[in-house]
C-alpha cells in the first residue's frame, strides 16, 4: 500500500511541475532581447567631434555605449567656466553608462581652456554677453548631437556645470528644443531670464554656501519661474559650496584664493536627482 501511495505522490508532483511549466508565458524576441542587453555592462565608447559656427571651430566630444541597441535620447554637456576639459567629459562618459548619448560641447571656440580665473572670467563673459554668439555655438552642437546615429533627435537635454549651468538655463528659456535642462552650481541671473518661451523642465542643484549666488537672484529666479507657471525643482545643499560636484574644486581654491569645494555628498545627491529628471522626462 505504502508502495502504490509512494508512487502516486510522485506521479502527482511531477503533474503539478508540469502544469507550472506551461502556466508560465514565454517571453517573445522582444523582452528576450531587452533582457540581454541589461545584462551586458555597458561599453562606453567616446570620440572627439568638430563642429563650427559661421566663424568659429568647436571641439567636443560625444559618448555613448555601444552594448545598447536602438536610438536613445541625447544629452548636451556644456563646461565650467574653466573650459572644455577632461571634468565635462567625465560628466559626458558617465551618462552614456546610464545608457543616453552625451556631448561635451565647446562654448570658448577651439577647445580654449582657461588657466587663470582672469582668463576664465573673461572667456565665459564673452559668451554670456554676446547672447546671439552663445546661441549660435550651442545650436551648432545640437545640430551634431541630433545627427548622430544613436540618438533619438526628438528626446534631448542639456545639463552644465558652474558658466554650463547658466548656459543651459538661459537657452531653455530662450525656447531651445530641450526637453529638460540641469544647472549645477549655475548662476540664476541670467541674460534671458524665465518667460512664456520656457518648455523644458528644469532641475537647478546649487550650494547653500555659494558666495556666488546671492539669495536675491534665486528669490528673483524663483519668482519668474513662478510666473510663467515653470515645472522646476531648485535644490540648495547646507554647506555646500561652488563647484562642490568636481573634486578638484579644493585644489583650486587653494590656488586661487577662491571658495570652491567639493562636497561628496552633495555631489552624489545632486547626480540622483539628474537621473530622476531625465528618467522621468524620457520614460528610461
Amino acid at each position: 500500500m505504502f508502495k502504490n501511495l509512494k508512487i502516486f505522490v510522485l506521479i502527482l508532483l511531477g503533474s503539478i511541475s508540469l502544469i507550472g511549466c506551461k502556466s508560465e508565458p514565454k517571453k517573445n524576441a522582444s523582452e528576450n532581447r531587452e533582457a540581454m542587453e541589461e545584462t551586458l555592462q555597458a561599453n562606453v565608447i567616446g570620440n572627439e567631434v568638430s563642429y563650427a559656427t559661421e566663424d568659429t571651430q568647436m571641439k567636443g566630444y560625444i559618448s555613448y555605449d555601444e552594448n545598447k541597441k536602438g536610438k536613445r535620447p541625447g544629452v548636451i554637456v556644456v563646461h565650467e567656466w574653466w573650459g572644455h576639459n577632461d571634468y565635462t567629459r567625465e560628466r559626458a562618459d558617465m551618462l552614456a553608462e546610464l545608457g543616453y548619448v552625451a556631448l561635451a560641447i565647446d562654448m570658448y571656440g577651439d577647445g580654449k581652456q582657461a588657466q587663470h580665473p582672469e582668463d576664465a572670467g573673461k572667456f565665459s563673459g564673452m559668451v554670456m554677453q554676446n547672447i546671439d554668439v552663445a546661441k549660435a555655438r550651442f545650436d551648432a552642437a545640437m545640430t551634431v548631437l541630433k545627427a548622430d546615429p544613436h540618438v533619438n533627435a526628438d528626446e534631448i537635454a542639456a545639463i552644465g556645470y558652474c558658466f554650463g549651468g547658466s548656459v543651459v538655463l538661459t537657452m531653455a528659456n530662450l525656447g531651445k528644443d530641450l526637453d529638460a535642462v540641469a544647472a549645477f552650481h549655475s548662476g540664476v541671473q541670467l541674460p534671458v531670464m524665465p518667460n512664456e518661451n520656457l518648455k523644458a523642465k528644469v532641475l537647478v542643484c546649487n550650494g547653500a554656501a555659494d558666495p556666488f549666488v546671492s539669495s536675491e537672484s534665486v528669490t528673483a529666479y524663483k519668482a519668474a519661474m513662478d510666473s510663467v507657471n515653470a515645472d522646476y525643482k531648485y535644490i540648495a545643499y547646507p554647506d555646500a559650496q561652488h563647484a562642490f560636484t568636481s573634486k578638484e574644486a579644493d585644489s583650486l581654491g587653494k590656488k586661487f584664493n577662491l571658495p570652491l569645494a567639493y562636497q561628496k555628498e552633495a555631489d552624489e545627491k545632486s547626480w540622483a536627482e539628474l537621473k530622476s529628471l531625465l528618467a522621468a522626462t524620457f520614460k528610461q
